[in-house]
């Protein structure tokens, strides 16, 4: 038995887990879950009841429903990370903008956790680029020395000298009149 091998055949929840976290991996997965965290306390709070001791705080606001509007959608942008992951620019920003609008509207947002977490859930929404695959190592024909690649064409990337003619480019020889003076007109 070798060290690579298991020692119990992996299991339903083994499987499932590396499932997951194949899922997870593709796409803004902490993004959205810090998304739909965010959208949680700003919709919670204005319509919680707290009790301290003998003493029952309410923290209704005048602006109850625009923070339940705000907390739903941060809530369903947070999905949208998920399952939909090319509208991750769009949803980052809008997680950004609705977690700054919370903070006058809804308990500044949500006693500055859900504002927060909203916040950081949508930068790293924007952040976020899908990975690359791996990358199968090409064979080459013709091995290049060192690694470098190998030019196709010789008579375009060897320079040659140029034989009988001026080598000046620049257009602004005595024999052409220019002198070094061009004119826009």
């Amino acid at each position: 038995m070798s060290a690579e091998t298991p020692a119990v055949p992996a299991g339903q929840f083994s499987r499932r887990r590396a499932q997951f976290r194949a899922w997870r991996g593709t796409r803004p997965f902490w993004a959205g879950l810090f998304v739909m965290l965010g959208g949680l306390p700003i919709a919670y709070f204005p319509y919680a009841h707290l009790q301290v001791g003998h003493l029952t705080l309410a923290m209704s606001t005048t602006a109850g429903a625009g923070s339940l509007i705000i907390g739903v959608l941060l809530i369903v942008l947070g999905f949208s990370l998920w399952f939909q992951k090319h509208v991750r620019t769009f949803a980052g920003v809008a997680a950004i903008l609705l977690g700054l609008v919370s903070i006058p509207v809804s308990n500044l947002g949500g006693f500055l956790m859900g504002f927060l977490l909203a916040l950081v859930g949508g930068a790293m929404a924007v952040a976020w680029t899908p990975g690359e695959p791996p990358a199968e190592a090409a064979q080459d024909d013709v091995p290049g020395a060192g690694g470098a690649p190998q030019a196709m064409d010789y008579a375009t990337t060897i320079l040659k000298p140029v034989v009988g003619e001026p080598n000046d480019l620049s257009g602004t020889s005595p024999a052409n009149g220019a002198n070094g003076r061009h004119s826009a007109g």
